[in-house]
């Protein structure tokens, strides 16, 4: 499979989950993939596994410093960037009521501001090169709100505004800049559901692989270049969303 080859992609929250997918099927697909995240000793083992076209970048994306160093060090360490995939983010769940807002601010951080302040460090390189892709993981709660999680739903649904304003903004660059916005998918940010709830989402088959997010993100990536995937949803089957 090389319907990426010669691509330059970077993916973050890449150590694990949805992340570690994607990045495995791009390398699989021939793109040189930067893998970013802030736990260096997994990257650096996950790289050495995955080979030469696996390369680590420690970013904490908490800190805005740390981002102003990702886009000049990707192009240090692998020239250009075609595929950025805004993968990283958090969950919290649960009453409003009994939540814990500092908690939900960490949260916040992450899946909004890191994701918009990140997706600005490379526009410029995109924008000057005419081409590029950026693909952010969504949710199904970005799109239908989900009593449960009330404010990782709030959080999706900034993320899909963002998407699909910037998607408008840069369409005229070349860019294209998509959603890909998965049910409940069995990834650390479902660590902390009840354990009666997991257990019974997943005998019920309600819950999927990163596999099936990491899928469909390559359909989003590998449509002509005249075609943009805005939103792909997906959802188990037993899900009633």
């Amino acid at each position: 499979m090389t319907q990426l080859s010669g691509k330059v992609a970077a993916v973050t929250g890449a150590a694990s989950g949805i992340g570690l997918e994607c990045a495995r099927y791009m390398l699989a697909a021939g793109a040189s993939v930067v893998l970013v995240d802030r736990a260096e000793a997994t990257l650096n083992s996950l790289c050495a596994e995955l080979g030469p076209k696996a390369i680590p970048l420690v970013i904490d994306l908490m800190q805005p410093s740390s981002v102003a160093t990702m886009m000049p060090q990707i192009l240090e360490k692998a020239g250009q960037l075609d595929i950025f995939h805004a993968n990283a983010g958090a969950y919290v769940g649960g009453e409003v009521l009994t939540g814990d807002p500092d908690a939900w601010d960490r949260m916040l951080n992450l899946n909004i501001n890191a994701v918009f302040r990140s997706i600005h460090a490379v526009l410029p390189h995109m924008v000057e090169r005419k081409t590029g892709d950026i693909i952010v993981t969504s949710s199904i709660a970005g799109l239908v709100p989900v009593v449960w999680e009330p404010i990782y739903t709030a959080s999706k649904h900034a993320v899909q505004a963002f998407v699909h304003t910037v998607r408008r903004q840069v369409a005229k660059h070349g860019l294209r800049v998509g959603a890909v916005a998965p049910g409940p998918v069995v990834t650390a940010l479902v660590d902390d559901w009840p354990k009666a709830k997991l257990e019974e989402e997943l005998a019920a088959g309600g819950l999927m692989q990163p596999r099936e997010v990491a899928e469909a993100v390559m359909f989003m990536l590998t449509r002509p270049r005249n075609v943009t995937i805005r939103d792909l949803v997906i959802l188990p089957q037993s899900n009633d969303l």
